[in-house]
């Protein structure tokens, strides 16, 4: 089949296009009233004769009105339902012993084509049609991997759905990624495993051209969405487009499917997120991250980096530190002194507490550690115990004794007394000068293990009744086994509260033994009452 004239092609479609435009134009003066009726005559005349395949043209500028928003999504779907019907009958399919015009008809009908997924990726950007244009693109995307290989053999429209998710991360829309996600991409393997390979070019792409912190964010969106992986090929979810027959197919491999999520994860850290995505990034670590890696050693520089950096970023990458740990042997150098630097002021007061002291109950139960660096966790949080909200120091008395069972050389600290006649006449005259360092750095030279835990003995004292109770089983015998840490760890200022509340008072409590006649203004001097410490500091007359 010899090549075709290009202005042999312009000259027939030149023609063709002016007598079909006239009949269309008779056909819409008689439903100018009705332009749903309109779209439904151009529809079914096109489905009736190749003849009106040029009705496909008029459709087409009917989805470019932004005038009339309702009556441009009906043209689009009107198309859809059109190229469906196209595509399911060959007509779009280049086939041996076609004559040359129905080749010309195939490539016109094909540009068509083009100009509508055009039309739909842009209507993907509009919020009123976001929805229905993911839709129309999914279906049409769904019908090009069946219909237009002539050979039958398997070939996934990965530049469709490049387009739609480059759509879709450029989009302000968080509704129409969650569709996405929700109705595609957690449903189908061939689209999970499409996607990711689009976004690491898309991601890659964004990089050469210039940051852009809603590319990262939007992009997280997709990535995040998995909270668990598939264990094996037979759990990967169905096909959007009929499975490859040939098992050897990337597709049908879990490994080649982790393969390319792991790409598109490295080409989203390689984004240099700041902070706030950094910490989002950590939160998801262990859970949505690091299971999609074949190579779970390629986090180690972004985990450490953001381990050293201090602050939340410090605590929230503490997990992916102890997965790398534990699934791939990480050494860590000075492991402890990290963590033990991570215990400052701030550490009780953290929204990230709970999973704080979660790690921290891991990371201390060896036995095999030295009681020095016990002692020196131990001595170090209890001191920030006297600035810290009730709530933080209702976890840290339980967890300082499951350590005192699980380190038995540490339970010196709990009572030390005088043992000679000098120390003790030392210790009246003089007082106590606690050997705790609390300006070393190094856990294993603070000297807390001589020192004493007189700061549980000041909690014993607590305005809070219930911190004052729980602190009080550190002076009594140790009969109960251990705590269970999950019992306190989600307790905060409104659960003490409301556990206060709700207890049935027998007797009600005496608060004032004689109910003062002024509280703000001085009292009657005949009264004989001596006035309050409010009203001899402040004037309020």
């Amino acid at each position: 089949m010899g090549p075709v004239n290009e202005e042999t092609l312009k000259r027939k479609r030149s023609k063709v296009i002016q007598s079909a435009n006239k009949r269309a134009k008779a056909e819409r003066d008689n439903n100018a009233d009705d332009p749903q009726a309109e779209i439904l005559l151009l529809e079914n005349a096109i489905l009736e004769s190749k003849k009106n395949y040029n009705n496909i043209t008029i459709l087409l500028e009917f989805t470019q009105k932004e005038s009339d928003d309702d009556f441009a999504q009906l043209a689009m779907v009107s198309l859809c339902r059109v190229f469906l019907r196209l595509l399911a009958s060959g007509n779009m399919t280049r086939r041996d012993g076609q004559s040359e015009k129905d080749v010309v008809v195939v490539q016109w009908l094909k540009k068509r084509l083009g100009d509508y997924k055009q039309a739909v990726l842009s209507a993907l950007g509009q919020e009123s049609s976001a929805s229905t244009a993911l839709t129309l693109a999914m279906r049409i995307l769904q019908a090009e991997g069946q219909y237009m290989n002539s050979k039958g053999e398997y070939d996934f429209p990965k530049v469709l759905l490049r387009e739609t998710v480059d759509a879709l991360v450029q989009s302000a829309f968080e509704d129409v990624r969650q569709e996405f996600c929700e109705k595609f991409l957690g449903e189908f393997a061939d689209i999970r495993f499409y996607t990711f390979k689009a976004l690491k070019d898309i991601i890659s792409g964004d990089t050469a051209r210039s940051p852009d912190e809603s590319i990262f964010d939007n992009a997280l969106d997709i990535l995040s969405f998995f909270e668990c992986v598939p264990d094996s090929a037979k759990d990967m979810s169905s096909f959007y487009i009929d499975a490859p027959k040939k098992k050897s197919n990337p597709v049908m491999s879990l490994n080649q499917h982790k393969r390319v999520a792991q790409e598109a994860w490295l080409a989203l850290l390689g984004l240099d997120p700041n902070r706030e995505q950094r910490k989002k990034l950590l939160q998801i670590m262990t859970g949505s991250i690091a299971p999609w890696f074949t190579k779970p050693e390629l986090l180690m520089d972004f985990l450490t980096d953001s381990y050293d950096s201090g602050g939340a970023t410090s605590l929230l990458a503490l997990s992916g530190v102890f997965y790398l740990i534990q699934e791939r042997n990480l050494d860590y150098p000075s492991f402890y002194r990290k963590l033990y630097s991570l215990l400052d002021a701030n550490i009780l007061h953290s929204k990230h507490r709970s999973r704080f002291f979660r790690l921290l109950d891991t990371f201390l139960s060896s036995t095999h550690l030295p009681a020095v660096l016990v002692a020196s966790f131990i001595k170090r949080i209890t001191r920030l115990c006297l600035n810290a909200p009730p709530a933080a120091i209702v976890v840290v008395i339980p967890w300082i004794y499951n350590l005192f069972k699980k380190h038995p050389l540490c339970t010196f600290m709990m009572h030390r007394v005088p043992r000679t006649p000098e120390e003790k006449e030392t210790l009246e005259n003089e007082g106590m000068a606690d050997p705790f360092i609390t300006d070393e750095e190094d856990p294993m030279e603070t000297c807390a293990i001589d020192s004493c835990l007189w700061e549980v003995l000041q909690l014993q004292s607590h305005y809070h009744p219930n911190v004052a109770t729980i602190a009080k089983i550190i002076s009594e015998q140790f009969t109960k086994q251990s705590y269970n840490l999950e019992d306190f760890l989600d307790h905060s200022y409104s659960s003490l509260l409301d556990a206060e509340l709700s207890k049935q008072v027998k007797k009600a409590p005496v608060v004032e033994f004689m109910i003062p006649k002024k509280v703000f203004l001085p009292q009657d001097t005949a009264s004989g009452i001596e006035d309050n410490l409010l009203a001899k500091l402040w004037d309020f007359e």
